[in-house]
């Protein structure tokens, strides 16, 4: 197998730096755009054989990783909270969730029941890699979920999430614990398909302060990564605007954190500590940037690494619609250009 990025997450030795970009596949590529087209975004999610040629697109460009096509919502609906992707606004939820009554009405589902689909795209991938890249399954994480389920979309400042966490605490706790169950099972549901790594995605946790992070959000994450590290693979722990929260998140759990962009790499791994691994964290702006301005901070956050075993290269979230495909396409190319060794001797970092 290409295992580069496995052993990565083992903290093994690797020749080069192991490279893969959230949102590698999507609106980016040629090859999406005219697939949606045809197709809506939730058609390519709930068609396995649609999800495994989007997952399979952009490993054209060297990536060391795939990761499933799917969405982090897709949970909502078989809990009973229906939901669409409006043209220009993202995610509505049709009956926002912000009682107790929506919350006790909400279903913890069996996976292969309520996402059997996505668990059929996770086998047929895993079957066409045919052991030659290695699959990363994924899930929104609960704070994350619960945000979109309160505020019915995205949002600005999370003002009905907080407002529900601070004034009736039983409930939250209520929700929290059903999403985190849905979540537990679906991404060990996805382990057993054949993902052979897993991400936790909390993309609005760093809204929270530390003390409701701690208080709110903690309990609920490490009961699901506690649970998943326990499979074998990888976990990846990342969240976005974070920079606050990497203690906790480390103390939460994962084998793996990710780091965004707002934290050089070497103080957040510091941080973390040297026995976990840690995946990024490039600005993803920077692949829309001018070549050789991208090219000298890639090299940089390399260099912040020090080639020490357990670094994925990685951007610090998604990348953007507008990236020109040649930027990512040159950005692995420059990754799996610089031995770990050659990183090593000119950082010093203990190997």
């Amino acid at each position: 197998m290409h295992d580069r990025f496995l052993r990565a997450c083992r903290r093994e030795p690797t020749d080069v730096t192991p490279v893969w970009f959230m949102r590698q596949a999507g609106r980016y590529m040629a090859e999406y755009r005219a697939l949606r087209q045809k197709y809506t975004l939730l058609d390519i999610c709930r068609t396995p054989e649609l999800a495994l040629e989007v997952t399979l697109q952009p490993l054209r460009m060297g990536m060391d990783a795939a990761i499933l096509f799917a969405d982090i919502l897709l949970p909502l609906e078989p809990m009973g909270a229906p939901f669409e992707f409006a043209k220009g606004e993202g995610p509505v939820i049709h009956a926002p969730v912000r009682d107790r009554g929506a919350i006790e009405r909400l279903r913890v589902f069996e996976p292969e029941e309520g996402l059997g689909h996505v668990l059929q795209a996770v086998r047929l991938i895993r079957r066409e890699l045919d052991g030659k890249t290695p699959l990363i399954g994924f899930a929104g994480a609960p704070f994350t979920i619960a945000s979109y389920l309160i505020e019915g979309g995205k949002s600005s400042d999370y003002r009905l999430t907080k407002q529900l966490m601070w004034s009736d605490p039983e409930s939250w706790t209520l929700l929290m614990g059903k999403i985190s169950e849905v979540v537990r099972l679906f991404l060990r549901a996805q382990v057993e398909a054949g993902a052979q790594a897993v991400q936790l995605f909390d993309s609005w946790v760093g809204s929270l302060s530390i003390q409701d992070y701690r208080e709110h959000v903690a309990p609920h994450v490490r009961y699901i990564l506690r649970d998943l590290e326990t499979t074998g693979v990888p976990v990846i722990h990342f969240g976005t605007n974070t920079a606050s929260l990497l203690e906790e998140q480390r103390d939460a759990g994962g084998t793996v954190i990710g780091v965004d962009w707002r934290t050089p790499l070497s103080q957040a791994w510091q941080r973390v500590g040297h026995d976990r691994a840690v995946q990024g964290n490039l600005d993803p702006l920077l692949l829309c940037a001018p070549r050789e301005v991208a090219e000298r901070r890639a090299r940089a956050v390399l260099a912040e690494a020090a080639g020490r075993p357990g670094h994925i290269f990685n951007l610090g979230h998604g990348i953007i619609p507008e990236t020109p495909v040649d930027n990512v396409k040159a950005m692995v190319d420059l990754v799996h250009s610089i031995p770990t060794a050659e990183l090593h001797a000119a950082g010093g970092a203990p190997a």
